[in-house]
């Protein structure tokens, strides 16, 4: 049996809190890249076909999400297999959001497990499942 101790191992992944320091920098630079050679947008050299199109959906996508969410899109690049986006945090401004506005938001984008589900139609929620719907562990969405 293992403990856990307040030395960790630093070749292991960190928990996104320890990550991300609004106070030090709101600013992050994020990539997201295809794999096994596919491509997001332009032209597939090895099958001709083109994927162009793709390219006006990603950055309806980006402005969605910005729109949705408390984040401000400072720069993007769509490459052909990957894309950057340069985001701004703005924790302040969820601030006065409630739990309903947080869910709504999430839930405009995604259908949300069954439990949040059940909360947003109105159902009667026992005390435990209320808690965990207010705690955010109501489950991962499918």
């Amino acid at each position: 049996m293992s403990t856990v101790t307040e030395d960790k191992d630093p070749t292991m992944p960190k928990a996104r809190a320890e990550l991300v320091s609004v106070s030090d920098t709101p600013f992050y630079h994020v990539i997201s890249r295809c794999v096994r050679r596919t491509f997001l947008c332009g032209k597939d050299l090895a099958t001709g076909r083109c994927y162009e199109h793709r390219r006006g959906w990603i950055e309806e996508r980006i402005r969605l999400l910005a729109s949705v969410f408390a984040v401000d899109v400072a720069a993007y690049a769509v490459m052909s297999n990957h894309y950057h986006l340069v985001v701004k945090l703005s924790p302040n401004e969820v601030e006065p959001w409630s739990m309903d506005e947080v869910l709504a938001r999430w839930c405009s984008l995604y259908k949300g497990p069954p439990l949040v589900q059940r909360y947003h139609r109105g159902d009667e929620l026992c005390a435990a499942e209320l808690r965990r719907v207010e705690a955010g562990q109501a489950s991962a969405c499918p």
